[in-house]
């Protein structure tokens, strides 16, 4: 800043960088479809794999769009904005993470038309909530309704999950483990329905075998073995006890010293602490368990007293598989001995065993009665590919969750999209005034889902985009792309429909987008760098470049 008389006046620091007015709007546009560029070979069932080096040397093989932008490291805020959407959409849905990127990257790529046109961004965005409103609505009118009980129904759907990720060959086997686990897991109190994936059905990755054995285990497996070596190993029918405290000797809280003058006294003191072992151990034992599972400790002397009265014990279980163990039974975790009563053993489970698998052993307790939680055990060649279809896996899932709450369907295959497009461009026509063009814009971008999926098919995206537009106009909603080969089909005989939730929040969160950046007129970056230090717009002294 320059003193008072002088005429430039410097109110702003000038060396962060800042873009205003239609600068700022065209940088975070361009900065925008950057990223949907990135990505748009990922749609669709043909694919393109990314391969992204993150910075621990680590590599991740996918085209999950979610996974790919987690990885990488952008500058620009317009560009962070976007790869948060993808994060909202997989976090909301599991599907559609590329869909949305695409969809955003070519409303805004339209918008820049609008703008050059001298219409302002607060009319724009007023067209976009009219068009948003008006998708909508033809969404709910093309959709059909689902029965969640109908195997064939819900197999089907989820494969449209799957059958563009890169498990697509196991589609089958995919499906049908993520709907066992979402089964398993849902719950219907009182009208109130649930389904907690996250807590309930835990993926258990274990390197070699053929990915075709990978199953849902009705009850839960876990990474643990017997304390004592010659406890037993199978037990049918067991009496589970679930406890969330050590069996050892209770020590003082804080540094307690013992001063012992005679011999006598020090084995004393051993046989108190023997004797309290022995106390809450026989605790236990009044209630004939055959499993004792405990997330703390079990001490030498209680590893000997359970095996004497032939009782098998886990110790140091995690917090979040004893809850699923739990539930998975029908037992209370315990905290304190002294508080367990009959009702909380476990008596649901079938089978204990502990099997050997590559290195490790594992424990399972199988056969459950009404197992509400489930483990699902995935095998495959490489842990890299683990990753790929532990990733698949959860998407599929949250799809088949989603259909449990809100059992609509939509045409897959760009068919919803193309709808939309024709519906919108129709609705145009009796639109008055300036706003009939940023209108037009979300119809024209809407197509961008059936052309990049023909492309990706190398297929001859005027031509059949032509067709399709015509059938459209004829009133033939179910009419799509086939993402194998490129041409167009039926959705209805080609058997690809996806949950309507999923499409509704791809347009909504894509338009959202839009309209943020639409917003920004501004961009100021108040990041300094060390060598911009040295306040105004001139270079900084030497002394300072030195620093």
């Amino acid at each position: 800043m320059q003193a008072g008389g002088q005429t430039p006046v410097f109110v702003m620091n000038t060396t962060p960088e800042r873009q205003s007015g239609r600068k700022a709007q065209v940088s975070n546009i361009t900065a925008a479809k950057t990223v949907a560029d990135v990505i748009r070979t990922c749609l669709g069932p043909k694919a393109m794999l990314k391969m992204v080096l993150d910075p621990m040397g680590g590599i991740l093989l996918t085209n999950d769009g979610n996974a790919i932008l987690r990885e990488i490291d952008v500058a620009h805020p317009a560009a962070k904005n976007m790869i948060e959407l993808s994060r909202t959409q997989d976090e909301e849905c599991g599907d559609g993470t590329t869909s949305v990127i695409i969809l955003a990257g070519e409303i805004l790529a339209q918008s820049l038309a609008q703008l050059e046109r001298d219409i302002h961004p607060v009319v724009i965005i007023s067209a976009y909530n009219k068009a948003l409103k008006e998708a909508l609505e033809i969404v709910k009118k093309i959709s059909i309704p689902i029965d969640t009980s109908n195997d064939d129904d819900m197999l089907s759907l989820i494969k449209t999950s799957i059958g563009t990720k890169f498990v697509s060959r196991w589609s089958d086997l995919m499906c049908k483990l993520a709907l066992d686990a979402v089964r398993t897991v849902a719950q219907d109190e009182d009208g109130i329905k649930t389904v907690d994936i996250k807590r309930y059905a835990r993926v258990e990755k274990i390197p070699g075998g053929e990915i075709e054995q990978s199953t849902v285990i009705k009850g839960i497996m876990v990474n643990k073995d017997i304390t004592h070596p010659k406890m037993r190993r199978r037990i049918a029918n067991p009496r589970i006890v679930l406890l969330d405290c050590p069996l050892e000797y209770k020590k003082g809280e804080s540094q307690t010293n013992i001063e012992i003058s005679k011999e006598a006294d020090w084995s004393r003191i051993q046989e108190l602490e023997e004797e309290q072992v022995k106390t809450m151990v026989d605790k236990i034992l009044e209630f004939k368990p055959d499993i004792v599972i405990t997330e703390k400790g079990v001490s030498d002397y209680a590893q000997h007293f359970l095996y004497k009265a032939n009782v098998s014990a886990l110790r140091r279980v995690r917090k979040s598989d004893n809850n699923r163990i739990a539930r998975a039974v029908g037992a209370t975790i315990v905290n304190r001995l002294e508080d367990l009563r009959e009702t909380d053993i476990g008596t649901g489970c079938g089978l204990f065993n502990i099997e050997k698998i590559g290195d490790e052993y594992f424990t399972f307790l199988t056969e459950c009665d009404t197992p509400k939680a489930c483990t699902i055990l995935l095998r495959g060649p490489s842990k890299d590919i683990l990753n790929e279809i532990d990733r698949n896996l959860a998407d599929a899932m949250s799809v088949a969750r989603n259909v449990f709450f809100n059992p609509i369907l939509a045409p897959g295959g760009g068919a919803t999209e193309m709808a939309i497009s024709v519906g919108l461009h129709a609705k145009a026509r009796s639109i008055q005034g300036v706003e009939v063009w940023p209108f037009r814009a979300v119809a024209d971008a809407m197509e961008i889902i059936p052309r990049t999926l023909v492309q990706n098919a190398g297929g001859n995206a005027m031509r059949v985009l032509t067709e399709l537009r015509a059938k459209h106009a004829n009133g033939e909603h179910s009419w799509g792309i086939n993402g194998e080969t490129g041409k167009m089909a039926d959705m209805k005989e080609y058997g690809l429909y996806e949950s309507a939730s999923v499409k509704i929040q791809t347009f909504k969160t894509a338009i959202e987008a839009a309209r943020v950046l639409l917003r920004v007129d501004d961009v100021v970056q108040a990041t300094r760098k060390d060598k911009e230090q040295g306040g105004g717009g001139g270079p900084p002294p030497p002394e300072m470049m030195e620093g």
